[in-house]
């Protein structure tokens, strides 16, 4: 069947405008409530948000639909989205449910829904409640409705778990480190857990009013960190996203290090301890093939996924991985936790940094990325990959780049737009490379 309200990492969309409103909310948690009532036992579902506006509407309601059908409500309030994975978990939650747009603004919202294993719903769950939303639930006899209540020690919990990710001989003394938020979910708990480390932490993006998550701040926005670790003189900069899943930093000088970097770092240094699992590392197909060079040289594989966090899990699982995650900075470690997690990403940069007693420029530089540019281009209708000249154009292409480029073509899985990737060693060919294939798409879809 044809998904309306999930995509690639939940259910998301523009806050009071097509998905994305209180009625859906409760209905998801009405569906949801009832997929996960499994058994005679007292059943509870664990909801966080991050800092957006509109989390307190979604909150209400979602807390209505879960009630309504006899599930108890445990509210964490702004928590980033690891802290959910892990508190399903340990708070032995049917269902756990993040209210976040990840790194969109603070106009979108999201629901993101975890198993009781902490893990991100599969397909098979999805696929069910999708269907029950547009059915009836039946709802539960007024002695059997839920109640609801907040804990005042998610964010000690939280802090907790992420401190203890880090080697038990590594202390941050002596660090000063720059921590954007991005106004978003981790606000509280990242600064306060890497100061309880030992460092000196020097705070940004930690006043969110509602609508100021992502706003020229976080992950997506690493200027605001870069100048203040230039302007601060830190040691480090550290950037999450609203929901604290993703990761970027930027070193002494200012200079931003993207999630392939990250990993390179992450990976090489299990595989010195021999703590690294699998043989290697997952990333998807955009992360850049300076990477897979790199880790060839270390003896590593890079194994690649679809794009997106769950892709990369499903094939970290089949490949028996612990490292994982995206360009974009989304890490996954499942030495530490079952979906990506900024803030302990963060921390194992740190340990390294610690241990090599070197600056973060020469520590997190490991390869020079090979050229690489993507395009997007929109049309009104059809199928453009399918044309005849589209696929001739294509294989030219490929031909050109073999054994020294990659090229990734995909349409994108939310609008009518083809992602037209290609990256080699030559700029100047990867640059015509991409601007033929997207002329061809383009006169396609025209046509």
């Amino acid at each position: 069947m044809g998904r309306n309200y999930f995509g690639t990492d939940g259910i998301r969309g523009r806050t009071n405008a097509g998905v994305m409103t209180a009625a859906t909310a409760m209905k998801v948690g009405q569906a949801a409530g009832r997929r996960f009532l499994r058994g005679s036992h007292r059943h509870r579902v664990v909801i966080g948000k991050d800092t957006r506006l509109s989390g307190y509407m979604l909150e209400n309601a979602l807390v209505a639909g879960f009630t309504s059908v006899g599930m108890d409500v445990v509210l964490l309030g702004p928590m980033p989205t690891p802290a959910v994975a892990l508190l399903t978990r340990e708070l032995r939650a049917d269902v756990g449910v993040m209210i976040s747009a990840s790194h969109n603004p603070y106009e979108d919202n999201g629901i993101k829904l975890f198993g009781p294993d902490g893990f991100k719903l599969s397909d098979e769950d999805e696929l069910a409640i999708e269907a029950m939303l547009g059915e009836d639930q039946p709802l539960a006899p007024a002695p059997e409705i839920g109640r609801a209540r907040r804990i005042e020690d998610a964010r000690g919990r939280y802090i907790h778990a992420v401190k203890g990710s880090l080697p038990d001989d590594v202390r941050l003394d002596g660090l000063k480190i720059a921590v954007d938020c991005a106004n978003g979910a981790a606000y509280q708990v990242a600064p306060s857990a890497i100061w309880e480390l030992g460092a000196e932490v020097v705070a940004v993006g930690v006043s969110p009013n509602g609508t100021n998550i992502n706003d020229k701040c976080g992950s997506t926005h690493p200027a605001l960190l870069s100048e203040t670790v230039v302007a601060s003189g830190a040691d480090i900069g550290i950037a999450l996203d609203g929901d604290a899943d993703r990761l970027i930093v930027v070193d002494e000088k200012g200079q931003t290090v993207d999630g392939d970097q990250i990993m390179a770092l992450i990976g090489s240094q299990l595989a010195l301890r021999g703590a690294l699992r699998g043989g290697g590392v997952v990333a998807t197909v955009m992360s850049n093939l300076g990477l897979e060079r790199f880790l060839a040289g270390q003896g590593l594989d890079l194994f690649r996924s679809k794009v997106g966090d769950r892709h990369v899990l499903e094939e970290m699982k089949a490949r028996g991985c612990n490292v994982g995650g995206e360009q974009s900075g989304h890490m996954i470690l499942l030495d530490h936790g079952t979906t990506g997690d900024g803030t302990i990403a963060a921390l194992q940069v740190l340990a390294a940094l610690v241990r090599s007693g070197r600056r973060a420029s020469e520590l997190l530089h490991l390869f020079d990325p090979v050229p690489q540019l993507l395009r997007n281009v929109r049309f009104a209708g059809g199928k453009p990959l399918e044309d005849a000249r589209v696929k001739a154009v294509i294989a030219e292409v490929e031909a050109g780049l073999a054994g020294k480029g990659r090229l990734v073509i995909r349409p994108s899985g939310t609008e009518p737009v083809i992602r037209v990737m290609a990256e080699g060693d030559d700029a100047g060919e990867v640059e015509a490379a991409v601007a033929a294939i997207c002329d061809a798409v383009q006169e396609a879809a025209n046509a």
